[in-house]
């Protein structure tokens, strides 16, 4: 890969890098500040909304390579793709910090009309009629772009923002899980779908620096929204849905058992004084509640603390990973 691609992945890393102090004090000088759940007594001092930091560097970082595309390259290839897929992400980014604000003064959009924004953000990929009709040598004709597109766009979204709540989960995820479809798209071939995978994952990973524990602030329904939506996006770009559903097993599994609660559980924890953590319900109604009755199975002291949480979750979705590679390889590695 030309080392000039670098410089799109170098600016959403700085620009986010910029971007989150400035954020982090603007937020609190406006009163935008959450509790901290899983922290004794929930301070109220974590900056909240901060994905949109993330999203204005990975709209910079995606600019700058279509700039390079048409100015360095002189190409025109996959641009209606690309801008199709970042007025995805803005619609999504619009859907999410009204989620946010709505949600911090008022509760936050209902279910029914958070999915019919959500159904909105899918049309750019419809009217292009992205990806491919094929799925798994299954032809879906017309039923791919009126139907699986607008399920896979409401989908990753939805259930991307399932699991959640704990320092550094969301972030840590969408790397994890970003980073492996960059790597599936560039082995098949399709090098500016991963640019623009990269361009999230830079961004992403200095958001991380002040979101891991303790956090200094929190991603919003912004950041979760825009990292599902893209997921999907470059599943259906990339027709690799079906290895990127298989990615997606946790989440999966997160809906199943959130729908237990009939998606009236949280994933928080019960907090000890000591910062310790528990399950807060008798029933497991989320991966972070099994992950907390796991941990306190195996770790010695019984005492399982945020930070344990987020690992397992992680090391859980790297072992879906290779497990995915390892049944997909057929389809990766003769595309090479």
């Amino acid at each position: 890969m030309n080392l000039i691609l670098l410089i799109p992945l170098l600016l959403s890393f700085f620009t986010g890098l910029f971007l989150i102090p400035f954020w982090i004090r603007k937020a609190k000088d406006i009163g935008l500040v959450w509790e901290d759940m899983n922290k004794p007594e929930h301070p109220k001092n974590v900056a909240g909304s901060g994905g949109i930091s993330m999203f204005l560097a990975f709209i910079l970082g995606t600019l700058s390579y279509i700039a390079i595309k048409t100015f360095y390259f002189k190409s025109k290839d996959n641009l209606i793709e690309i801008f199709a897929s970042l007025s995805v992400i803005l619609v999504i980014a619009f859907i999410g910090m009204l989620d946010d604000l709505l949600g911090w003064r008022k509760g936050g959009l209902t279910i029914k009309s958070r999915l019919i924004l959500l159904l909105f953000a899918s049309i750019p990929l419809i009217v292009i009629n992205a990806g491919q009709s094929t799925i798994m040598g299954i032809n879906f004709g017309w039923i791919f772009p009126l139907i699986i597109i607008p399920i896979g766009i409401i989908g990753a979204s939805a259930t991307f923002n399932f699991l959640a709540g704990y320092n550094g989960l969301e972030t840590s995820q969408g790397i994890i899980i970003l980073s492996s479809l960059a790597g599936i798209t560039f082995l098949m071939g399709q090098k500016w779908l991963s640019v623009i995978t990269l361009c999230m994952v830079a961004s992403l990973v200095p958001f991380y620096i002040y979101n891991k524990n303790p956090a200094k602030v929190f991603p919003g329904n912004i950041l979760t929204y825009c990292v599902g939506a893209l997921i999907g996006t470059i599943a259906i770009l990339g027709n690799i849905e079906g290895i990127a559903v298989f990615f997606f097993i946790p989440y999966i599994l997160e809906t199943i058992l959130k729908s237990r609660g009939k998606l009236k559980k949280q994933s928080f924890a019960r907090v000890n004084p000591d910062g310790s953590l528990e399950q807060p319900y008798e029933k497991i109604y989320g991966l972070e509640h099994l992950a907390i009755n796991v941990l306190k199975k195996i770790k010695p002291s019984k005492k399982v603390y945020e930070t344990d949480v987020v690992l397992l979750i992680n090391l859980f979705q790297i072992f879906i990973i290779i497990i995915g590679f390892v049944l997909f390889r057929t389809e990766l590695f003769n595309a090479v």
